[in-house]
C-alpha cells in the first residue's frame, strides 16, 4: 500500500488531498497545526500538533512516523499575508518565510530518512512566486517566499535524484479556501490537479514548476 504523508492537512486543500489520496486506497498519514472535523471523519492516521515553522515540532513528527515508509510527502500547509509597499511589515514577511519556505525543506529533511526508493516529493507553491510572472507586484512576504521555496525544490530535486525521488513544485490555482477569502476554484477540483500532476510526475520531470489544473510548465 502506498503510504502519503500530507502537511496542512486540516482545511482547504489539505484536506481534500487526504480525502482523495485516502479514497484512492492510499494509507494517509494527515500533519496539521490544529485538527478539524471534517478531518477526523476521515478516519485516516492524524499527526496534530505540527507547525511546520517549529523545528522541535518537526523532530517530533519525524519521531512519531520512524517507522513508517513514505511513498509520497505532500508539503501543502502554507499562509498568505497581503503586504504592500506603503504598508510593510517585516515580521509578517519573516513568519511567511518560515511557514512557505522553511517549512517544506524542513518537513521534508527531517522525513527524508523515512522515504521509500522511488518516493515523490510534492510541495505547494504558488505562481505568484513566479518572478517572470509577477505584473502586478505587492504580496512582498508571499511572493517572495514563494519564489524561495521554488529554489530550494529545484536543489531537492538534484539532492534526491541520487535515491530516485523526484520532486514537482505544483501551482494548484486560485483555490476558493480561507486563506483566499473563497475566491477561485473548488478545493475538490484543486485537489484533482495536483493529484493528476503528481502521479505524471517522473525522475525525467523533477524539479520543473506546474499548473495542476492545465498541466503547463510555469515560468521561475
Amino acid at each position: 500500500m502506498v503510504t502519503s504523508v500530507v502537511t496542512g492537512a486540516n482545511r482547504g486543500i489539505g484536506l481534500e488531498l487526504c480525502r482523495q489520496l485516502r479514497a484512492r486506497g492510499d494509507h494517509v498519514v494527515a500533519v496539521c497545526r490544529k485538527s478539524s472535523p471534517e478531518l477526523e471523519a476521515l478516519g485516516i492516521r492524524l499527526e496534530a500538533g505540527i507547525d511546520v515553522s517549529d523545528a522541535s515540532a518537526v523532530a517530533a513528527l519525524a519521531s512519531r512516523v520512524k517507522d513508517v515508509r513514505i511513498d509520497l510527502l505532500v508539503n501543502n500547509a502554507g499562509i498568505l499575508r497581503g503586504e504592500s509597499l506603503d504598508a510593510l511589515n517585516f515580521d509578517s514577511v519573516a513568519e511567511q518565510f518560515e511557514v512557505n519556505a522553511l517549512g517544506p525543506l524542513r518537513v521534508t529533511a527531517a522525513l527524508a530518512p523515512m522515504f521509500a526508493p522511488d518516493a515523490k516529493v510534492a510541495i505547494i507553491t504558488s505562481r505568484m512566486g513566479s518572478i517572470a510572472d509577477n505584473g502586478s507586484g505587492g504580496y512582498y512576504g508571499y511572493r517572495m517566499s514563494k519564489a524561495a521555496v521554488n529554489a530550494a525544490g529545484v536543489s531537492l530535486a538534484h539532492d534526491l535524484a541520487v535515491r530516485g525521488i523526484a520532486v514537482a513544485l505544483i501551482h494548484p490555482g486560485m483555490v476558493a479556501t480561507d486563506m483566499t477569502g473563497k475566491h477561485g476554484i473548488a478545493p475538490r477540483d484543486a485537489a484533482q490537479g495536483v493529484i493528476a500532476r503528481i502521479d505524471a510526475l517522473t525522475r525525467d520531470t523533477t524539479g520543473r514548476f506546474w499548473h495542476a489544473g492545465t498541466g503547463e510548465e510555469l515560468p521561475w
